[in-house]
């Protein structure tokens, strides 16, 4: 028995060996995926030092290379959109990855707006019945915060289904859903998001280190990144003296408390069948200690600076997308002057770390909100000219004042997918609300004109509305505004010589601009600020 015994363990061990050295794919390589059609596809793992590794897609294409410092990576040449392809990764074991698709690959990134589920979306129960798009599929990212680029990420490949949809991203399943409706393509949504989150930690600590005005978050991701090595090492010990001193605090109080808290519940039961008021819950004589921050953070929350590119974008790279889509700055909207900086250079940053030059970034402009100031919205309208290639989707009309949470998703995502067809597939469709562009000052009259007016601008349900208009001394009254000639003409008796133009400058503007497409206008100023905030706490 025990020479058995020896035996088994001895096989174990050579066992365990050889299966740290086979060849193994980044998880973004399992059944299902989607690969990004028209480009080289970049394909990597770990392997053995020296091990020769071949990866084959379908019945003839081949790419190998062999493993450095236990990493390898290849590309397969660019591929056209079908499937389903079987994918094979050989070394010194064999690998073989089921049901993979070649279509169109967009990340899905944000906070709590892009995570909203399409479960909790206003049209679910009659969308979710009807989500039968296999070729359509998701890979939800784990959330991690890491000091350091981390090379993996947890997660799967999903199809879309009546069974599945309803746990995906809301945004994220109608722009997949349009896009693969018009573009008759598979569609692959990579998505990547943490609610309550600023744009800062989603930003590496290289793209922080390019703007001096983002100083503060570049060193506080430098020496989160430069301390991790001595907390790594210390963090085991220091769990295990937190492990000792909850067992401690367990034997002198919790388990007391434990017995205080059953009789409590029996005399609510008690109370509760009496018709008499509950007594009040008893308090522990100490509360336990507090586990030991993780050395992948500084805060309980993954709010500082580059954690979250480190442990939810960097695994990602270099997969092959087409482009990426982004709803979030509801946590950085008290500091909206300095989004003007922040949110381009983390388009910057993330074009700069997958070198595929400007690849397509649209974002969702935020919805209004009650604790939302308008500054935010305008951060990100500026942002159009200052990053390439991106494109914003205008959400006026289908925010709620009392929920930061909007449940109208669908039309979020299909100006998303509108945006993505004009922008990354040239489709020449009207694909953007009126945009502003420029006023000009006649006779005591503001004429505003405006990008994106598609067929004409329109005043929806009634009289236009949502304009104010200021002389010299910046005081803004409401105003009269008309359209006229796919311009919009502001004046006000109380306004002799206008100066400044504003429209929709509210928490939750009341406005009624479209175009003849039915896409809204962004809210806007003439009299653009580059005064810092003063603002109060929200809620």
């Amino acid at each position: 028995m025990k020479r058995h015994l020896l035996l088994t363990l001895v096989s174990l061990v050579a066992l365990c060996g050889r299966l740290q050295g086979a060849v193994k794919p980044n998880p973004l390589f399992s059944d299902g995926a989607v690969l990004q059609q028209g480009t080289p596809i970049p394909v990597w793992g770990t392997a053995d030092k020296g091990e020769k590794v071949t990866v084959r897609l379908g019945n003839e294409e081949v790419a190998t290379t062999t493993a450095r410092d236990g990493k390898w990576k290849l590309e397969l040449p660019a591929q056209k959109a079908g499937g389903p392809f079987v994918m094979t990764i050989a070394g010194e074991n064999t690998l073989t990855i089921n049901n993979v698709l070649v279509g169109e690959v967009w990340v899905g990134s944000g906070q709590s707006n892009m995570h909203f589920s399409l479960g909790g979306a206003a049209n679910a129960s009659a969308e979710i019945p009807a989500a039968n798009y296999p070729n359509l599929r998701f890979f939800a990212v784990g959330g991690k915060n890491a000091a350091v680029p981390q090379s993996e990420a947890a997660g799967r490949w999903v199809e879309c289904s009546p069974a599945t949809a309803g746990g995906f991203s809301a945004v994220g399943y109608f722009f997949g859903r349009d896009l693969h409706k018009a573009r008759s393509v598979p569609v692959g949504m990579i998505v990547s998001s943490w609610g309550g989150t600023p744009a800062e930690a989603w930003t590496s600590l290289e793209g922080l280190k390019k703007d001096k005005q983002l100083a503060a978050y570049a060193d506080a991701a430098g020496r989160l990144a430069s301390d991790y090595p001595n907390a790594s090492r210390l963090y085991p010990q220091r769990f295990a003296k937190y492990w000792e001193a909850l067992a401690k605090w367990n034997d002198r109080h919790g388990k007391a408390y434990d017995e205080k808290l059953k009789a409590w519940t029996a005399e609510v039961e008690k109370a509760k069948s009496e018709g008499k008021p509950a007594p009040p819950q008893p308090v522990p004589a100490s509360y336990p200690p507090l586990p030991p921050a993780s050395p992948d953070a500084a805060e309980p929350m993954p709010k500082t600076p580059a954690v979250l590119f480190n442990g939810m974008i960097a695994p990602l790279v270099p997969y092959a997308i087409k482009g990426v889509i982004w709803y979030q700055g509801e946590s950085n909207s008290r500091k909206a002057i300095e989004y003007r900086t922040l949110f381009p250079s983390l388009i910057a940053d993330w074009r700069e770390k997958w070198k595929r030059g400007d690849f397509p970034f649209l974002f969702v402009q935020i919805a209004p909100y009650d604790g939302t100031a308008p500054e935010i919205r305008e951060a990100q309208l500026l942002t159009l000219a200052k990053s390439p290639n991106t494109a914003m989707a205008v959400t006026t009309d289908v925010g709620d004042a009392k929920d930061i949470h909007p449940k109208q998703k669908e039309p979020v995502g299909a100006r998303l997918a509108l945006a993505a067809r004009a922008l990354a597939y040239g489709e020449k469709i009207v694909s953007s609300g009126p945009l502003f562009e420029s006023v000009k000052i006649e006779g005591g009259r503001a004429i505003v004109s405006f990008q994106d007016v598609g067929g004409g601008l329109a005043a929806k349900d009634g009289a236009l509305k949502g304009f104010v208009i200021a002389g010299a001394d910046g005081k803004f009254v409401p105003a009269k505004a008309e359209i006229a000639n796919d311009k919009v003409v502001v004046s006000s008796p109380a306004v002799p010589v206008p100066a400044a133009v504003r429209y929709g400058w509210d928490n939750v503007p009341d406005v009624n601009l479209y175009n003849k497409e039915g896409l809204p206008a962004s809210p806007f100023r003439s009299d653009v600020s580059n005064a810092p905030q003063e603002m109060k706490e929200g809620p």
